[in-house]
């Protein structure tokens, strides 16, 4: 039994390590068999890809600044702790609360709050299964709004941020779940 499991990871390891080549290669050779001038191609959507981060780096900037300014003012943890103190309980540990309140603006931030789980409680433990289903379940949503949203020009948002707060509530939620199911 242990040697399937063995060839079994050796498999996804090959899978792994081959997938992007492959897609790259297949993507190539789709072009090259259309008479498609690949090469002027991917360098007119590096040009592109270029053009669209110039036009959104204020916003990068500006959020970023933000997010710095709050973790800093301390206010990031002052709502963190409110919240715990309202949703705390047996259900929603406190210490999941900060990761989901900064996982709102940042992915980065709420990846080193994540970090400090894992080596306070261990990467296998309720609260790091709890933090790992989080992160992957649920996202950015200010700063994917804004992001999105300054590079398209969109100045409505309608339902957008009530959708993806209820999305990432479901997230979470489902989250918490599979964690104490597992």
């Amino acid at each position: 039994m242990e040697r399937n499991g063995y060839i079994k990871m050796k498999l996804l390891l090959f899978l792994s390590n081959t997938i992007i080549p492959l897609l790259i290669f297949y993507i190539v050779a789709t072009g090259l068999v259309k008479k498609q001038n690949v090469y002027e191609d991917f360098i007119q959507g590096a040009q592109d890809g270029f053009h669209t981060v110039i036009k959104i780096m204020p916003t990068l900037i500006g959020l970023m600044t933000a997010v710095g300014i709050l973790r800093a003012s301390g206010l990031l943890d002052a709502i963190s702790a409110f919240l715990g103190s309202v949703l705390g309980s047996r259900f929603i540990p406190a210490e999941i609360i900060p990761v989901f309140v900064v996982r709102l603006f940042s992915n980065s931030a709420a990846t080193g709050l994540a970090l400090d789980i894992f080596k306070e409680h261990g990467t296998d433990s309720l609260l790091g299964t709890m933090v790992s289903l989080m992160l992957s379940s649920t996202e950015t949503v200010f700063y994917t709004m804004s992001v999105y949203f300054m590079s398209v020009k969109v100045k409505k948002t309608r339902w957008t941020l009530f959708g993806a707060l209820t999305a990432t509530i479901a997230g979470t939620v489902a989250s918490l779940i599979l964690a104490y199911t597992i």
